[in-house]
């Protein structure tokens, strides 16, 4: 064990830095976790371009990351279901098992969880993280530590795949092919969908949708949403039964409603404006069902079980690597937009 623990710490609105940092001691029921590879999330873009991800505010130093898989080191006291030396993958948000919402299972909804690189909790882009052992999942010998830290946005898409009931046989429309809605583009097709359609401003994330599966895409071209609807319902044949909306773009969440059978959902994951304007009666009327998405609850083990299986690849999403000592680098080509996912390597191996 090295004694540093170099991680990415960010201090305010575009001013993130490289620090060593004390290695932490694990607690009781915790796990002090050799970090691996961490995945860069739109969130974390985002709280080092703007200090701030809706009421979650940077006002202190923060280390980021939150997409992650790491190898056990070391055990606190009473872990008794993992062993030094497992490789697992990392839920990042950790709930106060106590509250209503954690008793009945949402406790992605629990107001006291503590989830990596969000105000004021540390993230896990680091040599070292400390982390509860029940929310750390042993990695089947064949799964990678890259598809170990992709559950993380695959586990968004589990979720947001059952908030819309997403079963054999339907046709499934998601606006945004970066990299949440190509998971759940993936999630979708496991999940036995007949054909789905991706929409999305970028051709060459629409591509990559094709080469991951989708029958149709829709490239965005800034018109009205009615205009988008129309090219969905045309590609589909009809209306989608369906639709994830991935971006947050209020354009977009009103394609969603528009493009939605009678009776269908739609379910938000993307995070966007705090305030949109959509075609509420249109729902209303054709009992459309719009459904929020937060996070994730009980995920993880479907998640990894659709990856190790097979069913779901992961791989390709992974289009730029870097080393953890050239973190900053890796946070400029994921503002860029380059790519669909990167990926950074914290073992010192890499």
């Amino acid at each position: 064990m090295t004694d540093t623990n170099l991680t990415a710490v960010l201090f305010q609105q575009n001013d993130l830095r490289m620090e060593d940092w004390p290695i932490p001691a694990p607690g009781p029921g915790q796990v002090l976790l050799e970090m691996q590879r961490v995945g860069i999330c739109g969130s974390d873009v985002h709280f080092w371009t703007k200090g701030r991800v809706g009421d979650y505010v940077v006002k202190e130093p923060m280390a980021l990351g939150h997409e992650a898989s790491a190898v056990v080191s070391k055990l606190g006291q009473g872990v008794t279901s993992l062993n030094v030396g497992d490789r697992v993958a990392i839920e990042p948000g950790v709930p106060c098992r106590r509250c209503n919402h954690c008793k009945t299972g949402r406790y992605n909804l629990c107001r006291k969880v503590r989830f990596c690189a969000t105000p004021p909790d540390h993230g896990n882009l680091g040599r070292y993280y400390v982390h509860d052992a029940d929310f750390c999942f042993k990695l089947p010998d064949h799964v990678s530590f890259e598809e170990g830290a992709l559950l993380e946005p695959l586990s968004v898409a589990v979720y947001a795949t059952n908030r819309g009931n997403v079963k054999l046989g339907d046709t499934v429309l998601i606006c945004g092919a970066g990299p949440i809605g190509l998971v759940c583009l993936l999630t979708a097709k496991a999940k036995g969908a007949s054909q789905v359609c991706v929409t999305d401003l970028n051709a060459s994330r629409l591509e990559m949708a094709k080469n991951l599966g989708a029958e149709f895409t829709v490239l965005v071209r800034r018109e009205a949403p009615g205009v988008t609807a129309q090219a969905v319902e045309g590609a589909l044949g009809d209306k989608a039964d369906i639709a994830i909306e991935c971006s947050g773009a209020p354009s977009s969440v009103n394609t969603a409603i528009l493009s939605t059978q009678t009776a269908g959902v739609v379910v938000l994951v993307g995070v966007g404006h705090e305030k949109v304007e959509i075609p509420l009666l249109d729902a209303a009327l054709r009992e459309v069902d719009i459904r929020g998405v937060f996070r994730y609850a009980n995920c993880y083990p479907t998640a990894l079980a659709m990856v190790a299986s097979g069913q779901v690849d992961v791989k390709p999403l992974v289009t730029h690597r870097f080393r953890l000592e050239d973190s900053l680098q890796a946070f400029e080509a994921a503002r860029r937009g380059d790519g669909i996912k990167v990926m950074i390597s914290c073992d010192r191996k890499a």
